[in-house]
Protein backbone atom coordinates (compact mmCIF):
# COMPACT_ATOMS: atom_id res chain seq x y z
CA UNK A 1 0.00 0.00 0.00
CA UNK A 2 2.80 2.43 0.89
CA UNK A 3 4.49 1.90 -2.48
CA UNK A 4 1.25 2.80 -4.26
CA UNK A 5 0.78 5.93 -2.15
CA UNK A 6 4.40 7.01 -2.74
CA UNK A 7 4.11 6.56 -6.51
CA UNK A 8 0.87 8.56 -6.60
CA UNK A 9 2.43 11.39 -4.58
CA UNK A 10 5.38 11.65 -6.95
CA UNK A 11 3.55 11.28 -10.28
CA UNK A 12 0.23 13.09 -10.02
CA UNK A 13 -0.22 16.84 -9.42
CA UNK A 14 -1.92 17.84 -6.18
CA UNK A 15 -5.30 18.89 -7.69
CA UNK A 16 -5.68 15.50 -9.38
CA UNK A 17 -4.64 13.65 -6.22
CA UNK A 18 -7.38 15.45 -4.32
CA UNK A 19 -10.03 14.33 -6.81
CA UNK A 20 -8.79 10.72 -6.84
CA UNK A 21 -8.59 10.45 -3.07
CA UNK A 22 -12.17 11.64 -2.61
CA UNK A 23 -13.31 8.42 -4.30
CA UNK A 24 -10.70 5.81 -3.39
CA UNK A 25 -10.44 6.36 0.37
CA UNK A 26 -14.02 5.21 1.03
CA UNK A 27 -13.26 1.74 -0.29
CA UNK A 28 -9.97 1.54 1.63
CA UNK A 29 -11.68 2.59 4.86
CA UNK A 30 -14.21 -0.24 4.56
CA UNK A 31 -11.49 -2.90 4.35
CA UNK A 32 -9.40 -1.33 7.14
CA UNK A 33 -12.12 -1.48 9.81
CA UNK A 34 -10.93 -2.66 13.24
CA UNK A 35 -10.39 -1.56 16.84
CA UNK A 36 -6.68 -0.87 17.23
CA UNK A 37 -6.66 2.84 16.40
CA UNK A 38 -9.20 5.63 16.47
CA UNK A 39 -9.38 8.83 14.44
CA UNK A 40 -10.74 11.69 16.60
CA UNK A 41 -11.76 13.60 13.47
CA UNK A 42 -13.97 11.10 11.62
CA UNK A 43 -14.38 8.93 14.75
CA UNK A 44 -13.54 5.86 12.69
CA UNK A 45 -11.99 2.74 14.24
CA UNK A 46 -9.45 0.84 12.17
CA UNK A 47 -6.94 -2.00 12.33
CA UNK A 48 -4.25 0.60 11.78
CA UNK A 49 -3.58 3.89 10.06
CA UNK A 50 -1.95 3.70 6.64
CA UNK A 51 1.75 4.44 6.04
CA UNK A 52 2.57 7.80 4.46
CA UNK A 53 5.53 9.95 3.46
CA UNK A 54 7.19 11.42 0.37
CA UNK A 55 10.69 10.28 1.30
CA UNK A 56 10.69 8.53 4.66
CA UNK A 57 7.80 6.18 5.42
CA UNK A 58 5.86 6.84 8.61
CA UNK A 59 3.80 3.93 9.89
CA UNK A 60 0.29 4.55 11.27
CA UNK A 61 0.08 8.01 9.69
CA UNK A 62 -2.86 8.32 7.26
CA UNK A 63 -6.45 7.75 8.37
CA UNK A 64 -8.28 5.68 5.74
CA UNK A 65 -11.58 7.21 6.83
CA UNK A 66 -10.95 10.94 6.41
CA UNK A 67 -7.34 11.09 5.12
CA UNK A 68 -6.10 12.92 8.21
CA UNK A 69 -2.43 12.76 9.16
CA UNK A 70 -0.86 12.87 12.61
CA UNK A 71 -0.66 16.67 12.61
CA UNK A 72 -4.31 17.05 11.65
CA UNK A 73 -5.47 14.82 14.49
CA UNK A 74 -3.27 16.70 16.96
CA UNK A 75 -4.69 20.04 15.84
CA UNK A 76 -8.28 18.73 16.07
CA UNK A 77 -7.70 17.49 19.62
CA UNK A 78 -6.19 20.81 20.69
CA UNK A 79 -9.03 22.83 19.20
CA UNK A 80 -11.62 20.67 20.98
CA UNK A 81 -9.73 20.52 24.28
CA UNK A 82 -8.32 24.02 24.63
CA UNK A 83 -10.43 26.43 22.55
CA UNK A 84 -14.01 27.52 21.83
CA UNK A 85 -13.53 26.84 18.11
CA UNK A 86 -16.35 24.27 17.91
CA UNK A 87 -18.94 25.87 20.19
CA UNK A 88 -18.07 29.51 20.72
CA UNK A 89 -19.15 32.79 19.15
CA UNK A 90 -19.36 33.20 15.39
CA UNK A 91 -15.86 33.24 13.93
CA UNK A 92 -14.89 34.61 10.54
CA UNK A 93 -12.36 32.04 9.34
CA UNK A 94 -9.92 31.90 6.42
CA UNK A 95 -8.52 28.46 5.62
CA UNK A 96 -5.67 28.46 3.10
CA UNK A 97 -4.89 25.15 1.37
CA UNK A 98 -7.69 23.41 3.29
CA UNK A 99 -7.13 19.79 4.21
CA UNK A 100 -9.74 17.28 3.04
CA UNK A 101 -10.24 15.96 6.55
CA UNK A 102 -11.26 19.45 7.72
CA UNK A 103 -12.98 21.28 4.88
CA UNK A 104 -16.32 19.44 4.85
CA UNK A 105 -16.59 19.45 8.64
CA UNK A 106 -15.70 23.12 9.01
CA UNK A 107 -18.15 24.13 6.29
CA UNK A 108 -20.97 22.52 8.26
CA UNK A 109 -20.16 24.36 11.50
CA UNK A 110 -22.80 27.02 12.11
CA UNK A 111 -20.49 29.18 14.23
CA UNK A 112 -17.95 29.59 11.40
CA UNK A 113 -18.17 32.11 8.58
CA UNK A 114 -15.81 29.92 6.59
CA UNK A 115 -13.81 30.87 3.48
CA UNK A 116 -11.23 28.67 1.75
CA UNK A 117 -8.43 29.78 -0.55
CA UNK A 118 -5.56 28.22 -2.49
CA UNK A 119 -3.45 28.77 -5.59
CA UNK A 120 -4.17 25.36 -7.15
CA UNK A 121 -6.74 23.33 -5.23
CA UNK A 122 -9.98 22.51 -7.13
CA UNK A 123 -12.10 22.50 -3.96
CA UNK A 124 -11.63 26.07 -2.63
CA UNK A 125 -13.81 29.19 -2.70
CA UNK A 126 -11.12 31.68 -3.77
CA UNK A 127 -8.04 31.25 -5.97
CA UNK A 128 -5.33 33.23 -4.18
CA UNK A 129 -1.62 33.72 -3.55
CA UNK A 130 -0.65 33.70 0.14
CA UNK A 131 1.77 36.56 -0.61
CA UNK A 132 -1.10 38.69 -1.93
CA UNK A 133 -4.23 37.72 0.02
CA UNK A 134 -7.28 39.39 -1.60
CA UNK A 135 -9.02 40.49 1.62
CA UNK A 136 -9.02 43.70 3.62
CA UNK A 137 -7.00 44.34 6.76
CA UNK A 138 -8.17 42.63 9.98
CA UNK A 139 -10.89 40.63 8.21
CA UNK A 140 -10.65 37.27 10.02
CA UNK A 141 -10.84 35.97 13.58
CA UNK A 142 -9.01 32.77 12.64
CA UNK A 143 -6.52 32.12 9.86
CA UNK A 144 -5.44 28.53 9.13
CA UNK A 145 -2.48 28.02 6.80
CA UNK A 146 -0.90 24.62 7.29
CA UNK A 147 2.06 23.22 5.35
CA UNK A 148 2.14 26.14 2.94
CA UNK A 149 4.99 28.41 4.06
CA UNK A 150 7.69 25.82 3.27
CA UNK A 151 6.61 26.12 -0.39
CA UNK A 152 6.79 29.94 -0.52
CA UNK A 153 9.95 31.70 -1.66
CA UNK A 154 9.26 34.86 0.34
CA UNK A 155 7.87 33.47 3.58
CA UNK A 156 8.30 36.79 5.39
CA UNK A 157 5.92 38.42 2.91
CA UNK A 158 3.45 35.56 3.36
CA UNK A 159 3.63 35.81 7.16
CA UNK A 160 3.09 39.57 6.94
CA UNK A 161 -0.01 39.02 4.80
CA UNK A 162 -1.37 36.46 7.28
CA UNK A 163 -0.82 39.01 10.04
CA UNK A 164 -2.47 41.79 8.04
CA UNK A 165 -5.76 39.98 7.39
CA UNK A 166 -6.08 38.74 10.97
CA UNK A 167 -8.14 40.71 13.48
CA UNK A 168 -6.60 41.99 16.70
CA UNK A 169 -6.63 39.10 19.21
CA UNK A 170 -7.19 36.74 16.28
CA UNK A 171 -5.71 33.26 16.15
CA UNK A 172 -3.37 31.84 13.52
CA UNK A 173 -2.64 28.15 12.94
CA UNK A 174 0.47 27.75 10.81
CA UNK A 175 1.84 24.20 10.86
CA UNK A 176 5.00 23.48 8.85
CA UNK A 177 7.54 20.65 8.62
CA UNK A 178 9.69 21.44 11.66
CA UNK A 179 13.15 20.09 12.47
CA UNK A 180 13.10 20.20 16.26
CA UNK A 181 16.76 19.12 16.34
CA UNK A 182 17.93 22.26 14.55
CA UNK A 183 17.91 25.81 15.87
CA UNK A 184 18.24 27.26 12.38
CA UNK A 185 16.15 26.88 9.23
CA UNK A 186 17.88 25.24 6.29
CA UNK A 187 17.15 27.20 3.12
CA UNK A 188 18.96 28.03 -0.09
CA UNK A 189 17.13 29.70 -2.99
CA UNK A 190 19.74 28.44 -5.44
CA UNK A 191 18.68 24.83 -4.84
CA UNK A 192 16.21 23.99 -7.60
CA UNK A 193 17.08 20.36 -8.36
CA UNK A 194 14.19 18.12 -7.31
CA UNK A 195 16.35 15.38 -5.79
CA UNK A 196 18.46 17.87 -3.85
CA UNK A 197 15.36 19.57 -2.50
CA UNK A 198 14.06 16.19 -1.38
CA UNK A 199 17.35 15.46 0.35
CA UNK A 200 17.65 18.79 2.14
CA UNK A 201 14.08 20.00 2.56
CA UNK A 202 12.10 16.75 2.57
CA UNK A 203 10.07 17.26 -0.60
CA UNK A 204 10.78 18.29 -4.19
CA UNK A 205 8.60 21.41 -4.00
CA UNK A 206 9.82 22.66 -0.62
CA UNK A 207 12.23 25.59 -0.56
CA UNK A 208 13.30 25.24 3.11
CA UNK A 209 13.22 23.00 6.16
CA UNK A 210 12.28 25.08 9.19
CA UNK A 211 14.28 24.87 12.40
CA UNK A 212 13.14 26.10 15.80
CA UNK A 213 13.82 29.68 14.67
CA UNK A 214 10.47 29.38 12.86
CA UNK A 215 8.82 30.85 15.95
CA UNK A 216 11.15 33.86 15.84
CA UNK A 217 10.18 34.41 12.21
CA UNK A 218 6.53 34.50 13.21
CA UNK A 219 7.28 36.89 16.06
CA UNK A 220 9.26 39.17 13.72
CA UNK A 221 6.09 40.15 11.81
CA UNK A 222 4.13 40.81 15.02
CA UNK A 223 2.66 37.48 16.17
CA UNK A 224 2.87 36.18 19.74
CA UNK A 225 3.29 32.44 20.31
CA UNK A 226 0.68 30.32 22.12
CA UNK A 227 2.90 28.39 24.53
CA UNK A 228 0.03 26.14 25.68
CA UNK A 229 -0.28 24.87 22.10
CA UNK A 230 3.49 24.54 21.71
CA UNK A 231 3.63 22.29 24.78
CA UNK A 232 0.23 20.60 24.38
CA UNK A 233 1.59 17.06 23.92
CA UNK A 234 3.39 17.15 27.26
CA UNK A 235 0.13 16.28 29.02
CA UNK A 236 -1.14 13.61 26.61
CA UNK A 237 -0.62 10.04 27.80
CA UNK A 238 1.35 7.62 25.61
CA UNK A 239 -1.63 5.28 25.17
CA UNK A 240 -3.74 8.06 23.67
CA UNK A 241 -0.90 9.22 21.45
CA UNK A 242 -0.65 5.69 20.06
CA UNK A 243 -4.39 5.14 19.68
CA UNK A 244 -4.90 8.47 17.92
CA UNK A 245 -1.75 8.16 15.81
CA UNK A 246 0.07 11.23 17.15
CA UNK A 247 3.81 11.89 16.73
CA UNK A 248 5.15 12.33 20.31
CA UNK A 249 7.57 15.14 19.38
CA UNK A 250 5.09 17.16 17.32
CA UNK A 251 4.67 20.86 18.08
CA UNK A 252 1.64 23.03 17.31
CA UNK A 253 2.58 26.49 15.98
CA UNK A 254 -0.44 28.54 17.03
CA UNK A 255 -0.12 32.32 17.26
CA UNK A 256 -2.10 35.38 18.30
CA UNK A 257 -2.20 38.93 16.97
Amino acid sequence: MYRIIKILLKIFPRPLLIKISLIVHKFVAFFMRGNNVNCPICEGNFRKFLPYGYIKKRENALCPGCLSLERHRLLWLFLKDKTEFFNGNRLKTLHIAPEQCFIGRFKKMKNLDYTTGDLESPIVDVKMDVCNIPFKDEAFDIVICNHVLEHVNNDNKAMSELYRVMKKNGIGIFQVPLNIKSDVTDEDPTVTDRSERERRFGQYDHVRYYGMDYFERLKSVGFTINLDAKNYLNNMCINNQTRWGIIPQDILPIVKK
